[in-house]
């Protein structure tokens, strides 16, 4: 059986260089040949790196569930696609991921990639802009003529809300440090706030509030909202939170291959961008997982091909 190299957790959620065996695709699945894998750091700390779907235990899950690659693979009645197809997308939270030569996700998840994008740019869009998108439009419901106070403008959820709600004419506050101020300027807000100079809620109150931080950040932010305001937040602490409003407001992305094609489109119009703050061999995927690279904004990927 023909194997490939993927980085497994190990039980102290380090990452280790592992020989698995290419997996098959059944039916209506698609083998991809990865080329470039998006990080999300705090997956190390999911339930879904540490247990199944049923709740059993999980050991050695290979982690990086957004990736850009080549349809390698069909399973029996898949349509759509073709070998040698350049695709990026998502693969379910409980299934072994893309940090590895090849990975197996399912049609619906998926887009052909973006002729603009490198395989490296491409792997860094579908978790955060899914978020985005969803969170705006799906659940905030986002009007033009808006004002929108967005937490976080330069992460990797935030640089694309402040891009989305740009475009679909919303007046755009943003929060982020100071040595970010310019990018997210660049990226369309209308204001930014350095969070540690200047408390947001001087900037008035708002129809809308996408929240990425949490904390004292979230609560605070219940302040600042219009009388039929609302607030959105995909902060990790906000999962199990006991407060009514808080639990109503949290949201997870959701895989969905039509919304990626449609917002692919986005980049090669121009009117969205990708920015990756670094790109790392699989080798050194630990690396980018412990916390330790910093610097410009964008998202953290990893090369596997």
């Amino acid at each position: 059986m023909a194997e490939m190299k993927a980085m497994e957790f190990t039980d102290d959620l380090k990452l280790q260089l592992a020989r698995r065996p290419v997996p098959t695709p059944q039916a209506d699945e698609i083998l991809i040949q990865v080329h470039a894998v998006g990080v999300t750091p705090t997956e190390k700390l999911w339930s879904t790196s540490r247990h199944f779907a049923d709740g059993a235990p999980r050991s050695k899950a290979i982690p990086g569930h957004e990736f850009s690659g080549t349809v390698f693979g069909l399973g029996a009645g898949v349509t759509g696609y073709s070998l040698g197809d350049a695709v990026f997308g998502l693969n379910d939270w409980f299934s072994e991921g893309a940090t590895a030569e090849f990975c197996i996700a399912k049609p619906p998840n998926l887009s052909l990639k973006p002729s603009s994008l490198s395989h490296i740019e491409a792997a860094s869009v579908p978790i955060g802009l899914l978020t985005a998108w969803q969170g705006l439009h799906l659940h905030a419901g986002l009007r033009k003529g808006e004002r929108i106070l967005i937490h976080g403008g330069a992460g990797a959820v935030g640089h694309f809300a402040v891009q989305l709600a740009k475009s679909q004419g919303a007046h755009v506050i943003a929060t982020c440090s100071r040595t970010h101020i310019s990018f997210v300027r660049q990226l369309g807000a209308d204001e930014v706030v350095d969070y540690r100079e200047r408390r947001f809620e001087e900037a008035g109150l708002v129809d809308v509030v996408f929240d990425t931080v949490g904390g004292e950040t979230l609560n605070r932010s219940w302040d600042v909202l219009k009388p039929e305001g609302r607030l959105v937040t995909i902060a990790a602490d906000a999962e199990s939170n006991t407060d009514p409003r808080v639990k109503s407001a949290f949201f997870i992305v959701e895989q969905n291959g039509q919304q990626l094609a449609e917002l692919g489109k986005l980049f090669d119009s121009g009117e969205l961008k990708a920015f990756v703050k670094a790109e790392l061999p699989m080798e050194d995927a630990d690396r980018a997982y412990n916390g330790s690279i910093t610097g410009k904004p964008g998202k953290l990927v990893i090369r596997t091909k």
